[in-house]
């Protein structure tokens, strides 16, 4: 290659090189006014555009026609991975030249000096912008748009719930903004709004293809306590919780898990609302239908109790197939209780089939007819006359109800009780919960009752109070309760009298008052009805009319022997002996005769 040949300005002043002039004083003022006319003109806190000339992992080299280039760290472009030399960008201009000579920029405070204004016009315009996730917060994220940090709800980063929140921080999303608070410099956004509708459009066509009795594949996008969300490609269904198995389901998790596959059935759909309800026991046969053909009624089945209520108890004996035992029907005993109070929840149990409707998938079970029913043999194990100990119940006004065992029930009359208290309730005798004797007196097989008594284990004392008691004798009684109709007067060997209120004037006229202590006489005495009248104010009456009969004799006395005298003293018509010669001879005539 031939050297090239370099010829001398035919123009250079070689006189003024020589003396150190390289050119002359007007051309050396002419060249700095055009190297500085040719620099752009910044001051400080300027907000200018600067082109990104060099790029590395630590900072970005932005020209921006000054007489030297400024430098912004790359932490300040994390929103924007998709940076790149030649890219305009917004510095602020923070110091023109530092203590080293380098201008100094930044491009998170000239995006932050303009960044309501983008804000607001994004809102405004429905403009999708970018922005950088920096952290995770209470709720959700905080996301950097135009240097201002926005707040990143949870429920709207996507349609679908997020599990793992921390996997989206350090990206950088599309986001629309949603709402601004000026008042408090508070910003929301969403990624969420802008898929919406996107899927909106796809849910319409989705919907659009739907028929009840269809079979989609899906995922299980959510798990809830009442059912569970499938995703079947944009759209969602709910199968409820009834909807998951023909057996009883207490949580939804048991039967499936997140992001399973499943096939499910349509059951129904609203396209207005767009709601599918989905069904995944559907595509399996119904186990009513599976059941053994030769179960009958009589047979013993084992199942597990899977709900409990106070009326009874519903035993699972196949997956799907249940049958209800009734409170009724697990204990002979007729007293109202809870089915809790025999069985729980989980629970296996033994029981006895009592009635089985196919067609309307019913069953109805029984526990008790495992035992043997206590009425069969009633008369052999409690005949008339038998002693045993009850236990008491529940009372009534007309008596108390006794279990002598469970399943057999008594009545004791209240006047069977007590040979001597009047007994006005049972309460006053004995307590609910105690042991009580008693001795059987009937037994009524049909209404599963027997009569019974507790005075008949003793010897009826109104035998000897009959012979104590008699009509007209004396007793020392005293007043234990005054009532409208008298008195309830209490007498000796615990036996009760009562007295009416003119039985009850003293000698003085007064009225004899409750706890007094008086001399009392037996005016009825009535064994049947266990009753003895008595009275007071009969003593002195009687007493009274004793006197008065004795002075009515005293008084009689003197007449009576002077009417005695005057007959003694009236002459008497004498006897002739004709008269005692006729005599003999009627005798001797009616001898003869």
């Amino acid at each position: 290659m031939a050297e090239e040949t370099k010829t001398p300005l035919e123009d250079f002043d070689w006189e003024a090189y020589e003396k150190g002039e390289t050119a002359g004083e007007k051309s050396r003022e002419e060249l700095t006014r055009t190297y500085d006319e040719s620099l752009n003109t910044v001051k400080d806190k300027d907000v200018i555009e600067g082109t990104i000339i060099a790029l590395n992992k630590r900072e970005a080299v932005v020209n921006i026609g000054y007489k030297s280039d400024g430098i912004i760290p790359m932490s300040e472009f994390r929103y924007n991975p998709d940076i790149k030399v030649g890219d305009v960008v917004e510095v602020f201009i923070e110091n023109q030249e530092d203590k080293k000579g380098q201008l100094i920029l930044s491009h998170k405070k000239a995006r932050a000096s303009r960044s309501w204004e983008r804000i607001n016009a994004a809102l405004a315009n429905d403009e999708v912008i970018k922005g950088f996730i920096k952290c995770r917060t209470k709720g959700g994220m905080i996301v950097d748009v135009f240097g201002i940090e926005a707040f990143l709800p949870g429920s709207q980063i996507d349609v679908k719930p997020i599990r793992d929140y921390d996997m989206y921080v350090g990206k950088t999303m599309e986001f629309k903004v949603v709402k601004i608070n000026e008042e408090f410099k508070n910003v929301v956004v969403s990624h969420k709004a802008l898929i919406e509708a996107e899927l909106e459009q796809q849910k319409r066509e989705i919907i659009s293809k739907l028929e009840k009795g269809q079979v989609l594949e899906g995922t299980v996008k959510n798990i809830t306590s009442y059912g569970v969300f499938i995703d079947l490609g944009g759209v969602d269904g709910l199968i409820h919780i009834t909807d998951l198995s023909w057996g009883r389901v207490t949580k939804p998790a048991e039967v499936v898990e997140l992001d399973q596959k499943l096939n499910v059935v349509i059951l129904d759909f609203d396209d207005e609302k767009k709601r599918i309800a989905l069904g995944l026991k559907q595509l399996q046969p119904h186990p009513w239908d599976a059941l053994d053909p030769d179960l009958k009624v009589g047979d013993h089945v084992k199942g597990k109790v899977v709900v409990m209520a106070d009326y009874g108890a519903f035993l699972e004996i196949a997956p799907g197939v249940e049958g209800l035992i009734h409170v009724s029907e697990m204990s002979w005993s007729q007293h109202l209780r809870s089915a809790q109070d025999f069985m729980k929840v989980g629970d296996e149990v033994e029981a006895v089939i009592l009635t089985l409707d196919r067609e309307d998938r019913k069953m109805s079970l029984g526990i008790k007819q495992l035992k043997n029913d206590p009425w069969e043999k009633i008369e052999e194990k409690y005949p008339v006359g038998s002693r045993h100990t009850a236990r008491v119940r529940n009372f009534t006004n007309f008596g108390v109800f006794v279990e002598i065992e469970e399943g057999v029930d008594g009545l004791i009359h209240i006047s069977d009780l007590s040979w001597t208290k009047k007994i006005k309730h049972p309460s006053e005798f004995t307590q609910v919960g105690n042991d009580i004797e008693v001795e059987v007196l009937a037994i009524d097989k049909d209404n599963r009752r027997l009569s019974l008594g507790h005075k008949q284990l003793e010897e009826n004392p109104w035998d000897v109070f009959e012979t104590i008691f008699t009509i007209g004798s004396v007793h020392e009684g005293t007043i234990i309760e005054m009532l409208d109709k008298g008195a309830v007067v209490a007498l000796p060997y615990g036996v009760e009298g009562f007295a009416t209120p003119k039985h009850l004037v003293k000698e003085d006229g007064s009225q004899a008052k409750v706890d007094e202590k008086l001399n009392f006489k037996v005016i009825e005495f009535n064994k049947d009805a266990k009753r003895i009248i008595l009275s007071h104010s009969r003593i002195f009456e009687d007493e009274a009319r004793a006197e008065k009969q004795t002075e009515r004799k005293a008084k009689r006395a003197p007449r009576k022997a002077q009417e005695e005298s005057t007959v003694v003293n009236t002459p008497l018509e004498k006897t002739t002996l004709g008269d005692l010669e006729a005599l003999a001879a009627l005798k001797e005539k009616l001898s003869g005769k």
